[in-house]
């Protein structure tokens, strides 16, 4: 079928279940980024793929809402499809929810799988259709015509050994359990898929570039349960969750468990948890704030510190050996935007050895106007071929047993325009900026996200992205609270006060749609500085080390304070990288870390 089959036969099984609007968003049971093929659902109906969008289907009307880092993705991916694009955050562009409400007819019902839903959304759905005198229908209309979806896949669970999470599962368990009981909680429902990993100690690969298991867990002061699939637990496995005090029960037992909960004070994080969860606990007193362990996992301990920075070195020396073998090869043999993907890749399965998991996310390898598509996928059949002229945009990443890397370089592969050169050099400056930043602790990323997008603002840019995400270890490359960006979403902050042994990326980028993007991107990690009269000091120590493209830069735009900040910044990159290379690489490492 293609996809307005599939939206035909949606209708008719809505028909059926008399649903007026049924709601598809990109998730899984556990509000998870990144999702596994088996729950691909708005993919199927839509043929838009990128990581992030609601598909809103009535009975005459398709829309996709999607947010500014696919509106280009969006349009081409729908285009004769009959569903509408819907730029998210633009003016006169309603929120989902108000999309639905003004659609929704009077008697009307709203559908949804609601174990992909929020509690949160579900119950805000739940409010428009009982003021429309109508209901919802909690249903997975999937199955009936996705013939060919994949199957949920549980793979086998491993141990994370304390040298690489630097804390035993019971000293976490411990951390929750103290603040659940400052909050007086009876039982903590978890549901978040990195919360759980990092709290047992355990890891997967039940989602692609996201070594996490796919699980729920309950808490309470003195034992604990983990709903996962049996069969994936070796003995090894078992027997230390039952030294924890862990109870192992099947994956699909969370809902049993829930709706057998009469009394006491539940936490469940309504943001988090989903809609059919929720309401299977709706008769205790529900306690719906962020879960701990999100803080917790956030503020990585001095072990997963010094192991992280361990790995940006891996990271370091295979960006490196790319750059030498791009700059080197460029017209020379034949490279597309799949094969230097695949190329960044393998550098790091080599260099990383024994220590190398996975990618942390697919590789982005973009070529002049597909890079203005910030997370743009090149499909090995049918994309660009790289030529000695214009910049190739490379965001990529990998898990090591260490830690999680996600860097971005800007590469020019010959002559460049002005403009490019203009637009790379103040993406630099934004970048440095942030980095170099020093304030007072209590500070949000909020209050520092202008570092970098002030720099874009006075020249009259901007880019429709947050500045910067956290990074999970070993877990999802895209993690919470910590974040800088200047605009919240009321679904999901991503605001925390920065603290010591926080990671944050800093990736500022201009995007000139038909035309180029530019992104350069390092991790920070927050650090105290000195104390004085007003409080405590916070700054941030760069980890990434490789070569920001010299041959992009125009020098004359650099103040005093830019040349400075850069040229400290690639002598730590030489110290760093230089016992790891000798000969021409060498050499190429020397110039590209050249002062100017």
């Amino acid at each position: 079928m293609d996809t307005k089959e599939k939206i035909i036969a949606l209708r008719n099984e809505m028909k059926k279940e008399k649903i007026s609007v049924y709601i598809i968003p990109t998730s899984d049971f556990h509000d998870s980024e990144y999702v596994s093929p088996y729950f691909m659902t708005r993919k199927f109906f839509s043929g838009f793929t990128g990581s992030a969008g609601t598909l809103v289907v009535s009975e005459t009307d398709a829309a996709l809402f999607t947010d500014g880092r696919y509106f280009i993705q969006a349009e081409n991916q729908l285009r004769g499809s009959g569903i509408v694009l819907m730029r998210s955050g633009e003016e006169g562009v309603p929120t989902v929810r108000k999309y639905v409400s003004d659609i929704l007819s009077e008697g009307g019902n709203i559908g949804f799988d609601g174990r992909v839903v929020t509690a949160e959304t579900g119950r805000a759905y739940k409010k428009i259709a009982e003021e429309k005198n109508g209901g919802i229908v909690d249903i997975d209309l999937a199955d009936r015509i996705w013939k060919d979806r994949p199957a949920l896949e549980h793979t086998e669970i491993y141990l994370l050994d304390e040298k690489y999470s630097g804390k035993s599962g019971l000293e976490k368990l411990s951390e929750v359990r103290e603040k659940m009981s400052a909050k007086k909680a009876d039982i903590h429902i978890i549901t978040a898929l990195d919360e759980i990993s990092w709290l047992f100690n355990i890891r997967a690969d039940d989602i692609e570039s996201c070594p996490m298991v796919l699980s729920y867990a309950a808490v309470t002061e003195k034992s604990a349960v983990l709903f996962a699939d049996k069969n994936a637990c070796s003995k090894k496995v078992s027997e230390y969750l039952e030294k924890n005090g862990t109870e192992l029960r099947p994956y699909d037992d969370i809902y049993d468990y829930a709706e057998k909960l009469s009394s006491g004070k539940v936490w469940l994080d309504e943001k988090r948890a989903n809609y059919r969860l929720a309401e299977a606990v709706k008769n205790c007193e529900i306690i719906s704030e962020p879960n701990p362990a999100e803080l917790l996992k956030a503020v990585k301990n001095p072990v997963e510190v010094e192991n992280t920075k361990y790995a940006h070195l891996l990271d370091g020396i295979a960006v490196t050996k790319f750059m030498y073998w791009l700059k080197n090869n460029i017209g020379k043999i034949k490279i597309t935007e799949a094969s230097a993907a695949d190329y960044i890749d393998n550098l790091r399965r080599e260099v990383g050895g024994e220590h190398y998991i996975a990618p942390s996310f697919e590789t982005i390898s973009a070529y002049n106007a597909n890079a203005a598509m910030m997370h743009y996928s090149a499909d090995s059949e049918n994309c660009a071929v790289l030529e000695p002229q214009g910049i190739l945009l490379v965001d990529s990443g990998g898990h090591y047993f260490e830690g999680t890397t996600d860097i971005t370089r800007t590469f020019a592969l010959g002559d460049i325009s002005d403009e490019v050169r203009y637009h790379f050099t103040l993406t630099l400056r934004a970048m440095l900026n942030l980095a170099a930043a020093r304030f007072m602790h209590g500070c949000r990323g909020e209050n520092l996200d202008i570092l970098s997008r002030g720099i874009m603002w006075e020249k009259g840019l901007d880019y429709r992205c947050g500045t910067g995400h956290g990074v999970g270890y070993l877990l999802s490359v895209h993690e919470g609270s910590n974040s800088f960006r200047h605009k919240l979403s009321k679904d999901r902050p991503m605001s925390a006060v920065l603290e010591e042994g926080m990671i944050t990326t800093d990736e500022p980028g201009v995007y000139v749609e038909g035309s180029h993007g530019i992104r350069i991107e390092n991790e920070l990690l927050c650090k105290k500085a000195e104390k004085c009269e007003y409080g405590q000091i916070m700054e941030f120590e760069t980890i990434t080390y490789a070569p920001i493209d010299l041959d992009c830069i125009d020098p004359t735009q650099l103040e005093a304070k830019d040349r400075e900040r850069l040229n400290a910044y690639h002598k730590t990159v030489y110290d760093k990288l230089s016992p790891y290379f000798e000969g021409n690489e060498l050499e190429f490492l020397k110039k590209y870390t050249r002062a100017i």
